[in-house]
Protein backbone atom coordinates (compact mmCIF):
# COMPACT_ATOMS: atom_id res chain seq x y z
CA UNK A 1 0.00 0.00 0.00
CA UNK A 2 0.78 3.56 -0.43
CA UNK A 3 2.55 5.27 3.02
CA UNK A 4 1.87 8.06 1.49
CA UNK A 5 -2.25 8.30 0.01
CA UNK A 6 -2.37 12.04 -0.36
CA UNK A 7 0.36 11.49 -3.16
CA UNK A 8 -0.80 10.21 -6.49
CA UNK A 9 2.08 9.22 -9.10
CA UNK A 10 -0.51 8.67 -11.63
CA UNK A 11 -2.35 12.00 -11.37
CA UNK A 12 1.22 13.61 -11.36
CA UNK A 13 1.82 11.83 -15.30
CA UNK A 14 -1.24 13.97 -16.02
CA UNK A 15 0.21 17.39 -14.44
CA UNK A 16 3.52 16.62 -16.22
CA UNK A 17 2.38 16.36 -19.51
CA UNK A 18 0.15 19.69 -18.52
CA UNK A 19 2.85 21.88 -17.23
CA UNK A 20 5.34 20.42 -19.45
CA UNK A 21 3.11 21.84 -22.39
CA UNK A 22 2.95 25.43 -20.64
CA UNK A 23 6.88 25.71 -19.80
CA UNK A 24 7.44 24.73 -23.29
CA UNK A 25 5.40 27.71 -23.94
CA UNK A 26 7.22 30.16 -21.57
CA UNK A 27 10.52 29.01 -23.29
CA UNK A 28 9.54 29.83 -26.65
CA UNK A 29 8.10 33.25 -25.32
CA UNK A 30 11.74 33.38 -23.78
CA UNK A 31 12.69 32.80 -27.50
CA UNK A 32 10.85 35.44 -29.39
CA UNK A 33 12.00 38.11 -25.74
CA UNK A 34 15.67 37.24 -26.55
CA UNK A 35 15.56 37.40 -30.43
CA UNK A 36 13.72 40.81 -30.12
CA UNK A 37 15.39 42.10 -26.85
CA UNK A 38 18.84 39.84 -26.69
CA UNK A 39 22.31 40.80 -27.31
CA UNK A 40 21.73 42.55 -30.69
CA UNK A 41 24.35 41.43 -33.32
CA UNK A 42 26.58 40.17 -30.32
CA UNK A 43 27.61 36.55 -30.49
CA UNK A 44 28.20 34.76 -27.31
CA UNK A 45 31.31 34.17 -26.06
CA UNK A 46 32.08 31.28 -24.12
CA UNK A 47 34.68 30.11 -21.96
CA UNK A 48 35.11 26.61 -23.85
CA UNK A 49 33.82 24.46 -26.47
CA UNK A 50 30.01 24.23 -25.97
CA UNK A 51 29.35 21.27 -27.35
CA UNK A 52 31.56 18.85 -24.98
CA UNK A 53 28.23 16.57 -24.91
CA UNK A 54 27.52 16.27 -28.40
CA UNK A 55 24.17 15.93 -30.23
CA UNK A 56 21.55 13.26 -30.10
CA UNK A 57 18.25 12.16 -31.71
CA UNK A 58 15.33 10.43 -30.41
CA UNK A 59 11.52 9.78 -30.86
CA UNK A 60 10.79 9.83 -34.11
CA UNK A 61 8.15 9.08 -36.13
CA UNK A 62 6.88 9.81 -39.92
CA UNK A 63 7.24 13.20 -39.81
CA UNK A 64 10.56 14.58 -38.06
CA UNK A 65 12.07 13.61 -34.57
CA UNK A 66 13.31 14.91 -31.39
CA UNK A 67 17.40 17.05 -31.77
CA UNK A 68 19.24 17.60 -28.38
CA UNK A 69 21.84 19.06 -27.41
CA UNK A 70 23.17 21.10 -23.96
CA UNK A 71 25.64 24.03 -24.12
CA UNK A 72 28.57 22.90 -21.49
CA UNK A 73 31.76 24.47 -21.71
CA UNK A 74 32.42 23.46 -18.68
CA UNK A 75 30.74 20.28 -18.34
CA UNK A 76 31.75 18.55 -14.70
CA UNK A 77 31.26 21.92 -12.79
CA UNK A 78 27.68 22.68 -13.48
CA UNK A 79 28.55 22.91 -17.38
CA UNK A 80 30.00 26.68 -16.73
CA UNK A 81 27.49 28.97 -19.09
CA UNK A 82 26.40 31.99 -17.85
CA UNK A 83 22.92 32.55 -16.38
CA UNK A 84 21.18 33.60 -19.84
CA UNK A 85 19.92 32.19 -22.23
CA UNK A 86 21.95 31.92 -25.50
CA UNK A 87 20.25 31.41 -29.06
CA UNK A 88 21.13 28.22 -30.50
CA UNK A 89 20.66 27.63 -34.70
CA UNK A 90 20.14 24.21 -35.76
CA UNK A 91 19.44 22.76 -39.36
CA UNK A 92 18.33 19.29 -40.93
CA UNK A 93 19.95 18.41 -43.96
CA UNK A 94 19.16 15.39 -46.34
CA UNK A 95 22.71 14.71 -47.16
CA UNK A 96 25.71 14.13 -45.32
CA UNK A 97 27.32 17.32 -46.90
CA UNK A 98 24.61 19.64 -45.53
CA UNK A 99 24.01 21.18 -48.61
CA UNK A 100 20.33 20.15 -49.60
CA UNK A 101 18.90 22.01 -46.19
CA UNK A 102 15.14 20.39 -45.09
CA UNK A 103 14.39 22.53 -41.94
CA UNK A 104 16.21 25.12 -39.85
CA UNK A 105 15.46 27.18 -37.02
CA UNK A 106 16.50 28.75 -33.90
CA UNK A 107 15.87 27.83 -30.37
CA UNK A 108 16.77 29.05 -27.32
CA UNK A 109 19.10 27.40 -24.11
CA UNK A 110 17.48 28.53 -21.20
CA UNK A 111 19.54 28.12 -17.65
CA UNK A 112 16.30 26.46 -16.04
CA UNK A 113 17.06 23.57 -18.37
CA UNK A 114 20.78 23.88 -17.57
CA UNK A 115 20.95 25.43 -21.50
CA UNK A 116 19.72 22.19 -23.23
CA UNK A 117 18.12 22.30 -26.29
CA UNK A 118 14.69 19.86 -27.89
CA UNK A 119 14.02 20.86 -30.80
CA UNK A 120 11.25 18.82 -32.46
CA UNK A 121 11.38 18.60 -36.13
CA UNK A 122 8.25 17.87 -38.14
CA UNK A 123 7.34 18.12 -41.52
CA UNK A 124 9.71 15.91 -43.18
CA UNK A 125 9.89 12.67 -45.60
CA UNK A 126 9.15 8.89 -43.68
CA UNK A 127 11.14 6.34 -43.53
CA UNK A 128 14.19 8.03 -44.19
CA UNK A 129 17.59 9.37 -43.24
CA UNK A 130 18.60 12.75 -42.56
CA UNK A 131 21.61 14.75 -41.25
CA UNK A 132 21.67 17.81 -38.72
CA UNK A 133 24.21 19.93 -36.80
CA UNK A 134 23.82 22.93 -34.27
CA UNK A 135 25.19 26.16 -33.61
CA UNK A 136 26.04 28.60 -30.98
CA UNK A 137 27.57 32.08 -31.26
CA UNK A 138 30.68 30.76 -33.57
CA UNK A 139 30.86 27.26 -32.84
CA UNK A 140 29.45 24.46 -34.60
CA UNK A 141 28.54 21.09 -32.71
CA UNK A 142 29.21 17.63 -34.15
CA UNK A 143 26.88 16.17 -36.98
CA UNK A 144 24.61 13.59 -36.11
CA UNK A 145 22.74 11.47 -38.02
CA UNK A 146 18.91 10.71 -37.25
CA UNK A 147 16.27 9.60 -39.05
CA UNK A 148 12.11 8.82 -39.66
CA UNK A 149 9.90 6.19 -39.39
CA UNK A 150 7.18 4.36 -41.48
CA UNK A 151 3.61 5.89 -41.58
CA UNK A 152 1.42 4.42 -39.14
CA UNK A 153 -0.81 3.71 -41.45
CA UNK A 154 1.64 1.55 -44.25
CA UNK A 155 0.63 -2.04 -44.26
CA UNK A 156 3.60 -4.39 -42.60
CA UNK A 157 4.63 -6.10 -46.12
CA UNK A 158 5.49 -2.74 -47.70
CA UNK A 159 7.25 -1.35 -44.77
CA UNK A 160 10.81 -1.76 -44.66
CA UNK A 161 12.30 -3.80 -42.39
CA UNK A 162 13.72 -2.35 -39.36
CA UNK A 163 17.27 -3.07 -37.31
CA UNK A 164 17.32 -2.35 -33.74
CA UNK A 165 20.06 -2.49 -30.70
CA UNK A 166 19.49 -2.25 -27.15
CA UNK A 167 21.14 -1.75 -23.85
CA UNK A 168 21.32 -0.64 -20.33
CA UNK A 169 23.15 -0.36 -17.46
CA UNK A 170 26.47 1.61 -18.47
CA UNK A 171 28.17 1.98 -15.18
CA UNK A 172 30.94 4.58 -15.53
CA UNK A 173 33.48 3.40 -13.06
CA UNK A 174 33.03 -0.69 -13.77
CA UNK A 175 34.52 -0.21 -17.59
CA UNK A 176 34.63 1.20 -20.55
CA UNK A 177 32.02 1.02 -23.12
CA UNK A 178 33.57 -0.55 -25.93
CA UNK A 179 30.02 -2.06 -26.55
CA UNK A 180 28.98 1.13 -28.35
CA UNK A 181 32.05 0.95 -30.73
CA UNK A 182 30.41 -2.60 -32.08
CA UNK A 183 27.04 -1.13 -31.63
CA UNK A 184 27.94 1.83 -33.99
CA UNK A 185 29.51 -0.47 -36.69
CA UNK A 186 26.64 -2.50 -36.88
CA UNK A 187 24.48 0.83 -37.81
CA UNK A 188 20.63 0.55 -36.47
CA UNK A 189 18.42 2.08 -37.84
CA UNK A 190 16.92 2.74 -33.78
CA UNK A 191 18.35 2.29 -30.52
CA UNK A 192 16.56 1.80 -27.19
CA UNK A 193 17.89 2.28 -23.87
CA UNK A 194 15.95 0.56 -20.84
CA UNK A 195 17.82 2.49 -17.79
CA UNK A 196 20.01 2.65 -15.77
CA UNK A 197 21.95 5.34 -17.91
CA UNK A 198 23.81 6.52 -14.53
CA UNK A 199 24.55 5.72 -11.73
CA UNK A 200 23.84 7.69 -8.64
CA UNK A 201 26.56 6.31 -5.89
CA UNK A 202 29.82 8.27 -5.13
CA UNK A 203 33.08 8.03 -6.67
CA UNK A 204 35.66 5.23 -5.39
CA UNK A 205 39.00 5.07 -5.98
CA UNK A 206 40.32 2.54 -7.62
CA UNK A 207 37.57 1.99 -10.12
CA UNK A 208 38.37 1.75 -14.03
CA UNK A 209 37.03 5.82 -13.99
CA UNK A 210 35.61 7.21 -11.04
CA UNK A 211 32.18 9.15 -10.73
CA UNK A 212 33.07 12.56 -10.30
CA UNK A 213 31.48 13.93 -6.70
CA UNK A 214 29.45 12.11 -3.62
CA UNK A 215 26.41 9.94 -3.90
CA UNK A 216 24.08 12.48 -5.77
CA UNK A 217 21.32 14.36 -4.65
CA UNK A 218 20.37 18.18 -5.75
CA UNK A 219 20.26 19.17 -9.26
CA UNK A 220 23.42 20.08 -9.79
CA UNK A 221 24.88 16.92 -8.97
CA UNK A 222 22.94 14.44 -11.05
CA UNK A 223 23.75 17.18 -14.26
CA UNK A 224 27.29 16.94 -13.16
CA UNK A 225 26.53 12.91 -13.16
CA UNK A 226 24.84 13.15 -16.59
CA UNK A 227 27.32 15.57 -18.45
CA UNK A 228 29.89 12.57 -17.43
CA UNK A 229 28.63 9.95 -18.54
CA UNK A 230 27.73 11.85 -21.60
CA UNK A 231 31.49 12.94 -22.20
CA UNK A 232 32.33 9.31 -22.98
CA UNK A 233 33.15 9.99 -26.80
CA UNK A 234 31.87 5.96 -27.34
CA UNK A 235 27.97 7.16 -26.13
CA UNK A 236 28.51 10.63 -27.80
CA UNK A 237 29.24 8.85 -30.80
CA UNK A 238 26.37 6.00 -30.23
CA UNK A 239 24.08 8.68 -29.61
CA UNK A 240 24.98 11.06 -33.28
CA UNK A 241 24.43 7.79 -35.15
CA UNK A 242 20.79 7.35 -34.89
CA UNK A 243 17.52 8.17 -33.31
CA UNK A 244 17.44 6.79 -29.50
CA UNK A 245 14.09 5.77 -27.40
CA UNK A 246 15.14 5.70 -23.41
CA UNK A 247 13.35 5.11 -20.28
CA UNK A 248 14.81 4.76 -17.02
CA UNK A 249 14.68 2.20 -14.10
CA UNK A 250 16.48 2.94 -10.77
CA UNK A 251 19.88 3.94 -10.72
CA UNK A 252 18.86 7.74 -12.49
CA UNK A 253 17.38 8.40 -9.14
CA UNK A 254 17.86 5.89 -6.51
CA UNK A 255 18.12 1.85 -5.89
CA UNK A 256 14.96 0.10 -6.20
CA UNK A 257 12.94 2.87 -5.41
CA UNK A 258 9.20 2.08 -5.82
CA UNK A 259 7.05 5.83 -6.82
CA UNK A 260 8.01 7.40 -3.20
CA UNK A 261 9.24 4.98 -1.44
CA UNK A 262 13.26 4.88 -1.03
CA UNK A 263 14.80 1.31 -0.94
CA UNK A 264 16.30 2.17 2.79
CA UNK A 265 13.44 2.89 5.34
CA UNK A 266 15.94 6.14 6.65
CA UNK A 267 15.49 9.03 8.86
CA UNK A 268 14.81 11.30 5.10
CA UNK A 269 12.22 13.08 5.32
CA UNK A 270 9.16 12.48 2.30
CA UNK A 271 9.66 15.32 0.88
CA UNK A 272 13.13 15.47 0.76
CA UNK A 273 12.67 12.09 -1.20
CA UNK A 274 10.26 13.56 -3.67
CA UNK A 275 12.67 17.03 -3.76
CA UNK A 276 15.56 14.13 -4.85
CA UNK A 277 13.10 12.78 -6.97
CA UNK A 278 12.31 16.16 -8.74
CA UNK A 279 15.96 16.69 -9.66
CA UNK A 280 16.92 13.57 -10.71
CA UNK A 281 13.68 13.47 -13.32
CA UNK A 282 14.64 17.18 -14.42
CA UNK A 283 18.22 16.40 -15.00
CA UNK A 284 17.12 12.84 -16.91
CA UNK A 285 15.06 15.13 -18.99
CA UNK A 286 17.79 17.54 -19.28
CA UNK A 287 20.55 14.97 -20.96
CA UNK A 288 17.54 13.06 -23.61
CA UNK A 289 16.06 13.57 -26.56
CA UNK A 290 12.14 13.66 -25.49
CA UNK A 291 9.75 15.12 -26.44
CA UNK A 292 8.29 18.52 -24.60
CA UNK A 293 4.76 15.90 -23.95
CA UNK A 294 7.27 14.42 -21.31
CA UNK A 295 8.71 17.82 -19.39
CA UNK A 296 8.81 17.17 -16.19
CA UNK A 297 6.72 18.55 -13.33
CA UNK A 298 8.00 18.06 -9.90
CA UNK A 299 8.63 14.84 -8.97
CA UNK A 300 6.07 13.62 -11.88
CA UNK A 301 7.04 12.93 -15.50
CA UNK A 302 5.04 11.59 -18.22
CA UNK A 303 7.80 9.38 -19.73
CA UNK A 304 5.56 5.91 -21.48
CA UNK A 305 4.83 6.34 -25.28
CA UNK A 306 4.71 4.50 -28.32
CA UNK A 307 6.72 4.65 -31.19
CA UNK A 308 5.48 3.29 -34.71
CA UNK A 309 7.37 1.93 -37.55
CA UNK A 310 4.07 1.48 -39.86
CA UNK A 311 2.26 -1.43 -39.58
CA UNK A 312 5.47 -3.62 -38.99
CA UNK A 313 5.80 -2.64 -35.33
CA UNK A 314 5.31 -0.35 -32.03
CA UNK A 315 6.98 -0.06 -29.57
CA UNK A 316 5.46 0.72 -26.56
CA UNK A 317 8.14 2.34 -24.09
CA UNK A 318 7.38 1.33 -20.53
CA UNK A 319 7.99 3.36 -16.97
CA UNK A 320 8.14 0.46 -14.28
CA UNK A 321 9.04 2.73 -11.41
CA UNK A 322 7.68 5.73 -11.19
CA UNK A 323 3.93 4.01 -10.24
CA UNK A 324 4.51 1.09 -8.77
CA UNK A 325 3.40 -0.68 -5.34
CA UNK A 326 6.54 -1.00 -2.64
CA UNK A 327 8.58 -4.72 -3.04
CA UNK A 328 6.85 -7.34 -1.56
CA UNK A 329 8.77 -8.61 1.02
CA UNK A 330 11.49 -6.86 0.70
CA UNK A 331 14.03 -6.76 -1.90
CA UNK A 332 16.52 -9.36 -3.48
CA UNK A 333 15.58 -13.06 -4.48
CA UNK A 334 12.99 -14.37 -1.68
CA UNK A 335 10.48 -17.12 -1.00
CA UNK A 336 7.00 -16.65 -2.60
CA UNK A 337 4.91 -15.16 -0.45
CA UNK A 338 0.48 -13.92 -0.87
CA UNK A 339 1.44 -10.56 -1.43
CA UNK A 340 2.65 -11.56 -4.66
CA UNK A 341 -0.53 -12.25 -5.54
CA UNK A 342 -2.02 -9.07 -3.94
CA UNK A 343 -4.29 -7.50 -6.67
CA UNK A 344 -3.45 -4.33 -5.80
CA UNK A 345 0.05 -4.88 -6.16
CA UNK A 346 1.40 -3.26 -9.43
CA UNK A 347 4.41 -2.70 -11.20
CA UNK A 348 2.51 -0.41 -14.30
CA UNK A 349 -0.08 1.87 -12.21
CA UNK A 350 -3.96 1.36 -13.58
CA UNK A 351 -3.42 4.71 -15.78
CA UNK A 352 -0.81 3.41 -18.10
CA UNK A 353 -1.46 -0.42 -17.32
CA UNK A 354 -4.75 1.17 -19.26
CA UNK A 355 -3.13 3.57 -21.93
CA UNK A 356 -0.92 0.24 -22.76
CA UNK A 357 -4.43 -2.37 -23.29
CA UNK A 358 -5.75 0.33 -25.23
CA UNK A 359 -2.25 0.50 -27.33
CA UNK A 360 -2.33 -2.91 -27.59
CA UNK A 361 -5.75 -3.59 -28.94
CA UNK A 362 -6.10 -0.19 -30.97
CA UNK A 363 -3.15 -0.28 -33.57
CA UNK A 364 -2.27 -3.79 -34.21
CA UNK A 365 0.39 -4.04 -36.22
CA UNK A 366 2.59 -7.25 -36.72
CA UNK A 367 4.94 -7.35 -33.63
CA UNK A 368 3.80 -5.86 -30.37
CA UNK A 369 7.04 -4.77 -28.26
CA UNK A 370 6.95 -3.57 -24.52
CA UNK A 371 10.41 -2.15 -24.09
CA UNK A 372 10.86 -2.20 -20.27
CA UNK A 373 12.77 -2.37 -17.36
CA UNK A 374 13.13 -5.63 -15.72
CA UNK A 375 12.37 -9.55 -16.29
CA UNK A 376 9.03 -10.09 -16.91
CA UNK A 377 9.59 -13.98 -17.15
CA UNK A 378 9.11 -15.93 -13.39
CA UNK A 379 12.41 -17.36 -13.01
CA UNK A 380 13.11 -19.91 -9.86
CA UNK A 381 16.64 -19.33 -8.94
CA UNK A 382 16.73 -21.59 -6.02
CA UNK A 383 17.70 -24.89 -7.09
CA UNK A 384 15.70 -28.34 -5.70
CA UNK A 385 12.16 -27.92 -4.22
CA UNK A 386 12.25 -24.72 -2.59
CA UNK A 387 11.54 -21.73 -4.82
CA UNK A 388 13.09 -18.11 -4.61
CA UNK A 389 11.99 -15.11 -7.06
CA UNK A 390 13.26 -11.92 -7.38
CA UNK A 391 10.95 -9.10 -5.70
CA UNK A 392 11.63 -6.09 -8.00
CA UNK A 393 11.25 -7.96 -10.74
CA UNK A 394 7.72 -8.48 -12.40
CA UNK A 395 8.26 -11.89 -10.13
CA UNK A 396 7.23 -9.89 -7.21
CA UNK A 397 4.05 -8.66 -9.01
CA UNK A 398 3.02 -11.67 -9.69
CA UNK A 399 -1.15 -10.79 -10.09
CA UNK A 400 -0.06 -8.10 -12.44
CA UNK A 401 2.38 -10.17 -14.67
CA UNK A 402 0.24 -13.40 -14.80
CA UNK A 403 -2.82 -10.47 -16.01
CA UNK A 404 -0.71 -8.79 -18.70
CA UNK A 405 -0.20 -12.15 -20.45
CA UNK A 406 -3.76 -12.90 -20.23
CA UNK A 407 -4.41 -10.40 -21.87
CA UNK A 408 -1.93 -11.25 -24.44
CA UNK A 409 -3.79 -14.79 -24.83
CA UNK A 410 -7.18 -13.57 -24.87
CA UNK A 411 -6.98 -10.09 -26.11
CA UNK A 412 -5.14 -11.94 -29.33
CA UNK A 413 -2.45 -9.44 -29.39
CA UNK A 414 -0.22 -10.29 -32.31
CA UNK A 415 3.58 -11.51 -31.90
CA UNK A 416 4.47 -9.65 -28.23
CA UNK A 417 8.23 -9.44 -27.73
CA UNK A 418 9.32 -8.12 -24.31
CA UNK A 419 12.46 -6.22 -24.14
CA UNK A 420 14.12 -5.89 -20.98
CA UNK A 421 17.50 -4.63 -19.14
CA UNK A 422 18.62 -4.21 -15.54
CA UNK A 423 19.90 -7.43 -14.40
CA UNK A 424 23.48 -7.73 -16.06
CA UNK A 425 22.95 -10.63 -17.93
CA UNK A 426 21.54 -12.38 -21.11
CA UNK A 427 18.09 -14.09 -21.02
CA UNK A 428 16.22 -15.26 -24.09
CA UNK A 429 13.08 -16.26 -22.39
CA UNK A 430 9.51 -18.17 -23.69
CA UNK A 431 6.70 -16.58 -21.73
CA UNK A 432 3.67 -19.20 -20.78
CA UNK A 433 0.57 -18.14 -19.68
CA UNK A 434 0.57 -20.35 -16.88
CA UNK A 435 3.48 -20.23 -14.82
CA UNK A 436 4.04 -23.48 -13.61
CA UNK A 437 3.22 -25.41 -16.97
CA UNK A 438 5.66 -25.48 -19.48
CA UNK A 439 3.12 -27.58 -21.75
CA UNK A 440 0.88 -24.48 -21.27
CA UNK A 441 0.07 -21.90 -24.06
CA UNK A 442 3.21 -19.60 -25.28
CA UNK A 443 2.17 -16.09 -25.35
CA UNK A 444 5.33 -14.22 -25.85
CA UNK A 445 8.90 -14.14 -25.86
CA UNK A 446 11.41 -12.20 -23.96
CA UNK A 447 14.76 -11.07 -25.01
CA UNK A 448 17.17 -9.54 -22.07
CA UNK A 449 20.19 -7.76 -22.33
CA UNK A 450 23.24 -7.99 -20.29
CA UNK A 451 25.08 -4.33 -19.25
CA UNK A 452 27.20 -2.47 -21.24
CA UNK A 453 29.57 -2.26 -18.57
CA UNK A 454 27.83 -2.79 -15.18
CA UNK A 455 29.88 -5.78 -12.70
CA UNK A 456 32.67 -5.43 -15.03
CA UNK A 457 34.44 -8.05 -16.95
CA UNK A 458 32.07 -10.95 -17.70
CA UNK A 459 32.58 -14.57 -16.51
CA UNK A 460 31.45 -18.10 -18.05
CA UNK A 461 27.86 -19.18 -17.12
CA UNK A 462 27.66 -22.68 -18.41
CA UNK A 463 26.83 -23.95 -15.15
CA UNK A 464 24.78 -21.37 -13.84
CA UNK A 465 22.84 -21.73 -17.41
CA UNK A 466 22.12 -25.37 -16.91
CA UNK A 467 21.18 -25.16 -13.18
CA UNK A 468 18.31 -22.30 -14.50
CA UNK A 469 17.81 -24.64 -16.96
CA UNK A 470 16.39 -27.49 -14.82
CA UNK A 471 14.93 -25.23 -13.01
CA UNK A 472 12.79 -23.28 -15.64
CA UNK A 473 12.91 -24.91 -18.69
CA UNK A 474 11.11 -21.57 -20.49
CA UNK A 475 15.08 -20.06 -20.35
CA UNK A 476 16.35 -20.54 -23.79
CA UNK A 477 20.20 -18.82 -23.01
CA UNK A 478 21.65 -17.20 -20.24
CA UNK A 479 24.98 -15.51 -19.90
CA UNK A 480 27.36 -13.22 -17.70
CA UNK A 481 28.99 -11.42 -20.22
CA UNK A 482 28.51 -7.82 -21.31
CA UNK A 483 27.47 -6.71 -24.07
CA UNK A 484 23.86 -5.45 -26.15
CA UNK A 485 21.32 -6.95 -28.50
CA UNK A 486 20.83 -6.80 -32.26
CA UNK A 487 17.26 -7.48 -33.61
CA UNK A 488 16.21 -7.21 -37.00
CA UNK A 489 12.31 -7.13 -37.59
CA UNK A 490 10.52 -7.37 -40.73
CA UNK A 491 7.16 -8.94 -41.88
CA UNK A 492 7.83 -13.09 -41.27
CA UNK A 493 10.49 -12.83 -38.51
CA UNK A 494 11.33 -11.20 -35.69
CA UNK A 495 15.64 -12.22 -35.13
CA UNK A 496 17.70 -11.50 -32.03
CA UNK A 497 21.25 -11.72 -32.06
CA UNK A 498 23.22 -11.25 -28.76
CA UNK A 499 25.85 -9.37 -28.83
CA UNK A 500 29.11 -9.80 -25.87
CA UNK A 501 32.54 -8.57 -25.69
CA UNK A 502 35.29 -10.47 -24.02
CA UNK A 503 36.48 -7.12 -21.59
CA UNK A 504 35.31 -4.21 -20.44
CA UNK A 505 38.29 -3.29 -18.14
CA UNK A 506 40.38 -2.31 -21.17
CA UNK A 507 39.85 -1.03 -24.43
CA UNK A 508 39.82 -3.19 -27.89
CA UNK A 509 37.77 -5.88 -27.01
CA UNK A 510 36.09 -7.93 -30.09
CA UNK A 511 32.80 -9.14 -30.43
CA UNK A 512 30.94 -12.10 -30.17
CA UNK A 513 27.66 -13.84 -30.85
CA UNK A 514 27.02 -16.31 -29.29
CA UNK A 515 23.51 -17.10 -29.83
CA UNK A 516 20.54 -15.80 -32.34
CA UNK A 517 17.02 -16.57 -31.72
CA UNK A 518 14.40 -16.27 -34.23
CA UNK A 519 10.25 -15.81 -33.61
CA UNK A 520 8.35 -16.18 -36.83
CA UNK A 521 5.08 -14.15 -37.43
CA UNK A 522 2.19 -15.79 -35.51
CA UNK A 523 4.01 -18.93 -34.44
CA UNK A 524 4.37 -18.03 -30.66
CA UNK A 525 7.94 -19.27 -29.26
CA UNK A 526 11.24 -18.62 -29.88
CA UNK A 527 13.74 -20.93 -32.70
CA UNK A 528 17.49 -20.99 -31.81
CA UNK A 529 18.90 -20.27 -34.49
Amino acid sequence: MNPHPHFNPNSISRRAYLAGSASFLIAMGTSRIFGEQGTGTRLPVFSGYPFTLGVASGDPDAEGFVLWTRLAPNPLQGGGMPAEPVKVQWRVCEDEAMTKVVAKGEAVAIPHLAHSVHVEVAGLKPDRWYWYDFKAGGDISPQGRTRTLERADRPAAETSPLKIAYASCQHFEAGLYTAYDHMLAESPDLVLHLGDYIYEGPGKSGKIREHVGPEIKTLEQYRNRHAQYKTDLSLQKMHAAAPWAVTWDDHEFDNNYAADIPEEKGPASYEDFLNRRAAAYQAYYEHMPLRQSSMPDGPGMKLYRSIRHGKLVDFHVLDTRQYRTDQPNGDGSKAPTAEMLNPDGTMLGSIQREWLLSELTTSRPTWNVLAQQVMMARVDREPGPEEKFGMDLWSGYEFERRALLKAFHDLKITNPIVLTGDIHTHWANDLNLQPEDNNGAVVGAEFVCTSISSNGDGEDATKAFESLKSENPWVNYYSRQRGYVSCTIDANQWRTDFRTVEYITRPGAPLHTPASFVVENNRPGMQQV
